[in-house]
């Protein structure tokens, strides 16, 4: 299949790339800088110049294609509305040249719901809609098509997708204890975090492009929570510093941005991803991820 994927160069996305490569599919990546698109190029996948706000390029290359991933999003914190707005438009113009034609839109999403008291299922919808909500409501925009002749698919990734090299929130709480000298928790560290190893959940991708069904919501998840004080304390353990409890009050002076994160508790089941596309995690967990030293901080 021949497959349009944004983020291709990102750490999700890099990986899928090699997985859809080795799997015979022909990709072209989306690319914001000639250093993306080398790397693109030199792993036989074909570069696609342009970044989100580039909605007509977007609309172009996903017209052009068999299929659309669209894995990219702005991680901008200082205006987190605006990337929700960006992202809903983004993922409007794609489907839209998309209509009537049958093909997949795999598009990234999250664990985040209003579920709470046990893990988030696939069926449970996410709560989030219109282009000023959490991600612009990209999730239920995408689903909406599957009565307009597309397959979309919500790829709900664990809040850590872990590994060798990963440089993203497990990564920070990484730096953050190395800086403090203590690996932090909030509270009582009982909220936890789904976990997926990255190569687990690139497979995944892939055996959603080419199976799930339209309005499918598939679950990147491996390990359903993991405790906080269980992720503290293997930081703690390999870095070298002790972990602490950290109130809930200061958890903003000490963790900065990411402490919002750090003490949601956001796990999932996925059992009904298991069946639907015969996938079985297989990575390293994230605790074991920490121990070989996936976190390791330079000075």
């Amino acid at each position: 299949m021949h497959v349009f994927v944004t983020g291709a160069s990102g750490w999700i996305g890099s990986a899928v790339t090699d997985e859809l490569l080795a799997h015979g599919h022909k990709v072209v990546g989306l690319a914001r800088s000639d250093e993306a698109a080398a790397a693109l190029e030199a792993k036989g996948a074909t570069a696609h110049r342009g970044d989100l706000d580039d909605v007509e390029g977007l609309a172009a290359a996903a017209s052009a294609a068999e299929g659309v991933i669209h894995l990219a999003f702005k991680h901008d914190f200082s205006d987190y509305a605006g990337a929700g707005r960006s992202e809903h438009g983004a993922v409007q113009r794609m489907l839209d040249v998309l209509e009537g034609s049958g093909r997949p839109f795999l598009l990234a999403s999250g664990l985040a719901s209003g579920v709470t008291g046990r893990p988030l299922t696939e069926d449970d919808p996410s709560p989030f809609h219109g282009a000023d909500s959490m991600r612009g409501g990209s999730e239920n925009l995408a689903l909406s098509y599957a009565e307009r002749g597309v397959r979309p698919v919500a790829l709900r990734f664990s809040p850590t997708v872990h590994g060798m090299g990963d440089h993203g929130f497990t990564a920070r709480l990484a730096q953050i204890a190395k800086e403090h000298g203590t690996a932090g928790y909030i509270g009582d560290g009982s909220t936890r975090w789904a976990a997926v190893h990255r190569s687990d959940a690139a497979r995944l991708v892939r055996l959603a492009l080419e199976k799930a069904p339209a309005g499918s919501r598939v679950h990147a998840v491996g390990e359903t929570g993991i405790p906080s004080r269980d992720i503290a304390a293997a930081l703690g353990a390999y870095l070298g510093v002790p972990a602490a409890s950290v109130a809930p009050e200061d958890a903003e002076a000490h963790f900065g941005w990411i402490g919002a994160f750090f003490g949601m508790d956001i796990t999932a089941s996925n059992d009904a991803t298991r069946a639907l596309l015969g996938w079985t995690p297989t990575g390293p967990t994230l605790l074991e991820d920490i121990a070989a030293g996936a976190y390791a901080v330079r000075d």
